[in-house]
C-alpha cells in the first residue's frame, strides 16, 4: 500500500495538552504524534511522513504492519489469546525450540519485557550461587555506562547513578566495573573474594547501547568467559537490544566468540509486540516450580508473533541485509564525519545498530540533531548527549539508507547554522 492510498481514520484530534493532563510526565516527549506506520516509514497526526530509524529503540525488527505480523496477530487472536501457564501452551513451547535451536541455550523463560527478563536471570544467578555454589552473600559484576532496565534490581545492576538518583536504597548485591577492562574486572573478583563478598556472575552488554553504542572488546569478553569457567561463576548477556539479528548475526555474543550461560532478550523478539525471555543453559537451570512465575509471560498471543518474527527473519535471510546495509550506513556516517571533523569523534557499531559519536569538544548535543533530523523526516534516538543512534528495521533497503544519510547531512548543515 503506498502512502497515497492510506486513509487517515476517523478519530478525536489530538490534544498533548489533555494527554499530559492525564499521562504521567516519565517521558520528556518530542512533539509529534504517531498514529500509523508502514514498512520503515511512519506518519504523524498531521499526515507527515518519517523515515523511521528508530524502530521502537531497536524492537520493530519487520518494521510497522509486516504482512506475516498481521497474519500472526490475526490468526492468533481469533484463536486463542491468553491462558495461565498452569496449562501447557504449545505455541510457547514452538517458541522456545526455535531460540534453542538458534542458539547456544537449552531452555527458556518467558516473561513481557527486557527488564523482566534481566530480573529472571539476576534470580537465576543468586539462585544458583546458593545452591550450587554454596554463596551466601553472592555479587554480581556489572559495568560502567551499562543500562539492564528500570525495575528497583535492574536499575541497581545499571551502572549510570543518573537511572538510581531518587530510588535509594537500591539493592544490595551488585559491583560496578568499567567496560572492556580486563584488568579492573580480575581485580574486582579478587577483591571481592578477598572481602567475602563472593562473585556468583558477571552481568554484560555485548555491546552497550544506552551507554553509547559501545561494541564490546574480543579479548575482554574471552577473558571474562575464561575468569568464569575458572572460578565456576556464570557469565550473563543482556541480549535485548543487540540479539534477534539487530548486529547481522541471530545474537549479539556471536561477534565475540563465546558461549554466555544465561542470555535475555526482549524488544525485537515481538518486533513490538511485549515480550521477554531468559534464556539458559541446562547446566544453570536451578528454577523448579515455585521459583519464578509471570501471569503473561509466554502467552498464546505473544509467542505466536514472536514466532513469526523468528521464522521470517530466517526465511527472509534478513541477517545478509543487516550486514549489508549496516555496512553501507556505518560508510555513510563515516564519510559524513570526516567531512566535519570538528564535530564528529567516529562512528561506531554491528550490524543495524550504529553511533554516530560527537567530538568531546563540540557545542552540539545528540538532541540537538535528533531535532533538526526530525524536521527533515527522519527519525534517529540518542544514546547519550552525545552519541547518535541509528536502528531501523532489520527490513531496511539500500535506498532507504540513503535517503536517512542525506537527511542526516541536511539535519547537521541546519544545525551548523542556526
Amino acid at each position: 500500500m503506498s502512502p497515497e492510498t492510506l486513509v487517515k481514520p476517523e478519530s478525536a484530534s489530538f490534544s498533548a495538552e489533555s494527554f499530559d493532563a492525564h499521562v504521567m510526565k516519565t517521558y520528556g516527549r518530542f512533539n509529534i504524534a504517531l498514529e500509523r506506520g508502514e514498512g520503515c516509514r511512519v506518519w504523524d497526526t498531521e499526515g507527515r511522513q518519517y523515515l523511521d530509524f528508530v524502530a521502537g529503540i531497536a524492537t520493530c525488527t519487520l518494521g510497522h504492519a509486516h504482512p506475516e505480523t498481521i497474519k500472526a496477530v490475526t490468526e492468533q487472536i481469533k484463536t486463542l489469546h491468553h491462558v495461565s501457564n498452569l496449562y501447557y501452551i504449545p505455541v510457547q513451547g514452538e517458541l522456545a525450540k526455535w531460540l534453542t535451536e538458534h542458539s547456544c541455550a537449552d531452555r527458556a523463560f518467558f516473561c513481557n519485557s527486557g527488564a523482566e527478563a534481566n530480573e529472571s536471570a539476576i534470580k537465576l544467578a543468586r539462585k544458583y550461587a546458593h545452591d550450587k555454589l554454596n554463596i551466601d552473600n553472592p555479587t554480581i559484576l556489572t559495568a560502567h555506562a551499562s543500562f539492564h532496565g528500570r525495575t528497583l534490581a535492574t536499575i541497581t545492576a545499571t551502572g549510570q547513578p543518573k537511572y538510581q538518583k531518587g530510588f535509594t536504597p537500591l539493592m544490595p548485591g551488585f559491583h560496578y566495573v568499567p567496560y572492556n577492562d580486563i584488568a579492573a574486572l580480575e581485580s574486582a573478583i579478587a577483591e571481592l573474594d578477598k572481602n567475602e563478598r563472593q562473585v556468583a556472575a558477571i552481568l554484560l552488554e555485548a555491546l552497550q547501547g544506552e551507554g553509547g553504542v559501545r561494541p564490546g572488546d574480543l579479548a575482554y569478553f574471552q577473558r571474562a568467559r575464561q575468569l568464569c569457567d575458572e572460578k565456576g561463576i556464570l557469565l550473563i548477556l543482556d541480549e535485548v537490544q543487540v540479539g534477534m539479528g539487530r548486529t547481522g548475526k541471530f545474537w549479539g555474543y556471536e561477534n565475540l566468540g563465546i558461549e554466555p550461560d544465561i542470555f535475555t532478550s526482549a524488544k525485537g523478539l515481538g518486533g513490538g509486540i511485549p515480550i521477554g525471555a531468559m534464556l539458559c543453559k541446562s547446566s544453570c537451570d536451578v528454577f523448579e516450580p515455585g521459583s519464578h512465575a509471570s501471569t503473561f509471560g509466554g502467552n498464546p498471543f505473544a509467542c505466536a508473533v514472536a514466532l513469526s518474527v523468528c521464522q521470517t527473519l530466517e526465511r527472509e535471510n534478513l541477517l545478509a541485509n543487516v550486514s549489508d546495509r549496516g555496512e553501507q550506513l556505518r560508510a555513510g556516517l563515516q564519510a559524513i564525519a570526516a567531512k566535519h571533523p570538528q564535530t564528529f569523534a567516529e562512528v561506531r557499531g554491528w550490524g543495524l545498530i550504529n553511533g554516530l559519536v560527537l567530538s568531546e569538544g563540540s557545542d552540539l548535543t545528540s538532541i540537538d540533531i535528533v531535532k533538526a533530523a526530525m524536521a527533515e523526516g527522519l527519525l534517529i534516538v540518542p544514546a547519550g548527549p552525545k552519541v547518535l543512534r541509528f536502528v531501523p528495521p532489520l527490513i531496511v533497503t539500500a535506498e532507504e539508507v540513503d535517503e536517512a544519510v542525506a537527511a542526516t547531512e541536511k539535519a547537521i548543515a541546519a544545525v551548523g547554522n542556526s
